[in-house]
């Protein structure tokens, strides 16, 4: 497992961002797409349908773009099956191993800011309204207390994914200031610039 310090072994072309809920695998991952001219295919839109109903394409739509030879993702979904189509063919694993303070304050403030802004996600979708999630337990209806029952998850899984897919080269990155200066340095061994970070995203 690389650290941001380690030169990645080569130009990677299949790439996949993982990280608990909040930690910003959508905002990296299209920042990493338009510096490396990778497609950024973001996986919720192809698993959420209308009313959060799941689509039934979705793996037909992952098979789909797990066959083209340059894409981008976020690694989620894959209690679905996405483990057995898009991971074998990923090259790059990068890793948001971020403290918990950080994603949590992440995930509120995004959370917040959809809700009351109604911001349309993907298929018409919208945030839930604040009342139902803040009552709410039930993790299907929260996404706080989604991500706080998944809290340690890839912390448990990696291990398992580094023995199952021995191929996949994966970048540990543990704080958001370790990736920016991780990504001026993949930018500089480009030669290309890069899009500053958004304060408060609504990107996963």
């Amino acid at each position: 497992m690389l650290s941001a310090r380690d030169p990645l072994p080569f130009p990677p072309e299949r790439v996949l961002v993982a990280g608990v809920t909040g930690s910003g695998k959508t905002t990296l991952a299209r920042r990493l797409g338009a510096m490396w001219g990778l497609r950024h295919v973001e996986i919720d839109g192809l698993f959420h349908g209308p009313d959060w109903t799941p689509r039934p394409e979705f793996l037909d739509d992952v098979r789909a773009f797990a066959a083209e030879d340059r894409w981008i993702t976020e690694w989620q979904y894959t209690s679905k099956g996405t483990d057995e189509i898009m991971t074998p063919r990923a090259q790059l694993a990068i890793w948001l191993d971020y403290p918990w303070p950080v994603v949590r304050g992440r995930l509120l403030r995004r959370t917040l800011s959809r809700s009351i802004r109604r911001t349309e996600l993907y298929n018409g979708n919208v945030e839930k309204p604040l009342r139902q999630l803040l009552s709410s337990r039930d993790s299907d209806d929260n996404i706080l207390a989604w991500q706080t029952r998944t809290r340690y998850s890839w912390a448990q899984q990696m291990p398992v994914k580094r023995e199952r897919f021995p191929h996949l080269t994966i970048v540990r990155l543990r704080h958001p200031r370790e990736t920016e200066s991780w990504l001026r340095t993949q930018a500089d061994a480009s030669g290309v610039s890069i899009a500053p970070p958004k304060r408060r995203s609504r990107e996963r």
